[in-house]
């Protein structure tokens, strides 16, 4: 004890004897420990920054497989529309009642609203036309209060918005003499909040603060009615102030697929349909293009090597109500069997095509008539069943892909024997068959440049190629870029389309912008929203913001990993519903059943079938395990998921078919579903799956649909609930949530 205290206290001494004589550590010290601390912060960014890319593109690729599969869907609506009648046998054809629909004339007079009673109970904002700005804030204030407009004010809203959009030009013209900035702004997708935002930071609309919204108000998004409700009013308002783009979501066929439609139905049970009519006409009839002082061109997607202002500015733009369904042209206008043989000796050079593909073109001989067409159809459901296994974004990426256009002029892909030239897609279900183009009549010419402008997306490369990725439009490069700007005089195009991390980007030399507006559009915290202002200097300057309640509160470590699961969840559903495909390559590369796989085989794998372009190797921790001796064991990629519902009686053919395609199916559904009931008979579940199995070329028989129908009909009364149906068929994760929020706190401890 006395010893030890007397060490003590000799070391005490010996401290307070040393204390004048510590110094500072030496620079070069110092310098030392900084730069160990700058290179672990750098690698740690570095893997964060990984993680944050490889997030972004797997939201990126699910989500432009998704616009595929809807052009891959509409190719085959307006095929079918424009070469067989009468589908089912039973009326007027299923798919005309989508893509052609009967507007009723009743739409366009005040009486279509003006006999719809408001009822004495409905707290509502009551508007009075012509609208004023008392009318406006009660709008504002009533949407933030989560208060329904009446559906006879939405009518005459629209009614009147459709009158004045009559009375304007294709391309807008606007001039900043007249005030001091112009504020852009990109996609809302149906986000009040950041549409809010944007009013609370830069003003209300008004002739000291002009708007131009650059397209996509709707889709996606909960509140897609209230945003474009509150834009068509300003634009009544204030018609020389506030200026709309068209989107390539302004769209009734997108808004079947992506959520508009259904919000409309659901807010509006018993005015909903005509609501939506007059919605598909208003969209119609937005302006496709906006130009400020002649030196600055905005539009939604981008442009072509086709592109013509002069063009555009002369077109009939009303008659395009959806850029998904292409000008008709029956196959009795197309000298198929003479282009038979060349297009033989085309595809030989072209290893990528499907087998399907090659088989298409062989099939279809002489389509003169009618009955020989029907034969055909059969003969070529049967050739592509081999296929219809396959990705459907993959097969949707040979749909003619600078447009969605069954007849769209296209490159065939050239080998050194071999120039460009210039042939005609026209898609049938998972197949293709290329035939010399005619002269294009005016009306596809129309239909063509408004696709371009709504669908296109830049590249870094030079020159102009179809747009595979999406599927639709085409990619244009810098060169593209520049001559249009000094074909017109212009300086710089701003575009939106694509959503963007910073809510924007520049490309092309600063020649092109890309202005995004929805903040969290992929997953909270996913990226920030912009808007843009441009004075009379014409210098754009950005403004950012991100809408979130929680965002603000986690660090960037919390953000990415929320955003990662997000991603990874959604991939792995991808991943199981793809299973039957994913193990029959897997087995391929394991002739001896060990269960085992190389990892360049694992991602060989993954990306034939899925297409979807992205970095497997890095993504492998997170999606299979790797056996001892470093091969991937392929079956883990599917342990952690399965589906909401079993249903015995379902084959599992089917049922991963039903996991593929949910969203194919309910677009079907809802187009037989004429009241939106939700409720379907046994019957027109019939005709829902023979549609939809036309589509796909899946022969299944109509005892197992018959199977199907009954076990979803759970009550047993001959009526389907088609969301519980739907539920049914849903992917789920068998991780616990408890569980995955618990692995987040070690990871930020680890990390932290």
């Amino acid at each position: 004890m006395g010893c030890g205290t007397s060490v003590a206290t000799e070391t005490k001494g010996k401290r307070v004897a040393t204390d004048d004589t510590v110094k500072t550590p030496s620079p070069a010290l110092t310098m030392k420990a900084a730069v160990l601390i700058q290179r672990w912060y750098r690698r740690y960014i570095a893997r964060l920054e990984i993680r944050r890319r490889y997030t972004w593109n797997i939201f990126q690729s699910i989500e432009y497989a998704g616009e595929q599969d809807q052009l891959q869907l509409s190719s085959f609506f307006s095929f079918m529309l424009d070469n067989f009648t009468q589908l089912n046998g039973n009326g007027p054809d299923l798919i005309s009642q989508l893509l052609d629909p009967v507007v009723d004339p009743w739409l366009d007079r005040e009486t279509c609203y003006s006999l719809i009673p408001v009822p004495e109970s409905y707290t509502g904002p009551r508007l009075s036309f012509p609208l004023s700005v008392s009318d406006t804030n009660a709008l504002l204030s009533a949407f933030k209060e989560q208060q329904t407009l009446h559906a006879r004010y939405v009518l005459q809203l629209l009614y009147e918005t459709k009158k004045l959009l009559k009375q304007m030009p294709n391309i807008i013209h606007l001039s900043t003499s007249y005030t001091k900035e112009i504020t852009v702004c990109g996609d809302l997708h149906g986000r009040l909040d950041d549409l809010l935002l944007i009013f609370y930071k830069n003003g209300l609309p008004s002739a000291e603060t002009p708007y131009v919204f650059n397209g996509d108000f709707v889709d996606r998004g909960k509140k897609s009615l209230e945003v474009v409700v509150l834009l068509f009013a300003y634009l009544l308002l204030y018609p020389d102030y506030m200026h709309l783009n068209r989107g390539n979501h302004e769209d009734h066929i997108m808004n079947l697929r992506y959520g508009f439609t259904k919000e409309v139905m659901q807010k509006y049970k018993t005015h909903g349909r005509e609501i939506l009519q007059l919605f598909q006409d208003v969209f119609s009839l937005l302006p496709i293009a906006t130009v400020i002082d002649g030196k600055i061109l905005i539009v939604h997607g981008g442009i072509s090597d086709q592109t013509d202002l002069d063009f555009l500015s002369s077109i009939e733009r009303h008659k395009v109500k959806s850029a998904l369904r292409f000008p008709r042209r029956s196959l009795e206008q197309l000298d198929i069997g003479q282009s038979c043989g060349q297009m033989k000796r085309m595809r030989s050079s072209d290893s990528s095509r499907p087998s399907s593909s090659r088989s298409h073109s062989k099939n279809q001989r002489t389509p003169n008539q009618r009955k020989r067409r029907r034969r055909l159809s059969r003969q070529d459901s049967t050739a592509s069943t081999s296929s219809s296994s396959s990705s459907s974004s993959s097969s949707s990426s040979l749909c003619s892909p600078r447009t969605p256009s069954c007849l769209t002029p296209r490159p065939c892909p050239s080998t050194p024997s071999m120039p460009y030239i210039n042939v005609l897609q026209v898609p049938f279900l998972d197949s293709l068959s290329s035939v010399p183009p005619p002269s294009p009549p005016q009306h596809e010419r129309e239909w063509k440049q408004i696709v371009d402008i709504l669908w296109s997306d830049p590249k870094t490369q030079e020159g102009c190629t179809p747009n595979t990725f999406r599927g639709g439009g085409c990619y244009f490069g810098p060169d593209v870029t520049q001559r249009l700007l000094l074909q017109h005089g212009l300086q710089l195009l701003i575009r939106s389309h694509e959503c963007k991390q910073e809510g924007y980007e520049l490309c092309h030399g600063g020649q092109v912008i890309t202005i995004f507006s929805a903040s969290n559009y992929y997953e909270e915290g996913s990226n920030r929203g912009a808007y843009i202002k441009v004075g009379r200097e014409l210098v754009p300057r950005f403004y950012q913001y991100q809408v979130s309640r929680t965002t603000r509160k986690l660090t960037l470590t919390q953000r990415v990993r929320a955003a990662e699961g997000s991603a990874l969840r959604a991939l792995k559903e991808k991943l199981f519903s793809h299973r039957s495909e994913l193990m029959s390559g897997f087995q391929q590369h394991d002739q001896n059943n060990t269960g085992c796989v190389s990892v360049s085989e694992w991602a060989q794998v993954l990306e034939s079938v899925l297409r979807l372009d992205l970095p497997w190797r890095t993504l492998r921790p997170h999606l299979a395990r790797l056996a001892p001796d470093g091969n991937v064991q392929y079956q883990s990629c599917f342990e952690d998921m399965g589906p909401e519902i079993t249903l015995p009686q379902v084959t599992p053919n089917l049922a991963e078919t039903l996991f593929r395609y949910r969203t194919d199916i309910e677009i079907i559904f809802n187009i037989i579903d004429k009241d939106h009931s939700g409720l379907i008979s046994i019957e027109e579940f019939r005709h829902t799956w023979r549609l939809f199995s036309a589509h796909l070329g899946v022969d299944i028989d109509d005892r197992a649909i018959d199977d199907l129908a009954r076990s979803i009909d759970f009550n047993k009364d001959g009526s389907i609930d088609f969301t519980e149906f739907l539920e049914a068929f849903r992917v789920v994760h068998k991780l616990d949530s408890k569980d995955q929020q618990l692995n987040g706190k070690v990871d930020g401890e680890k990390y932290s």
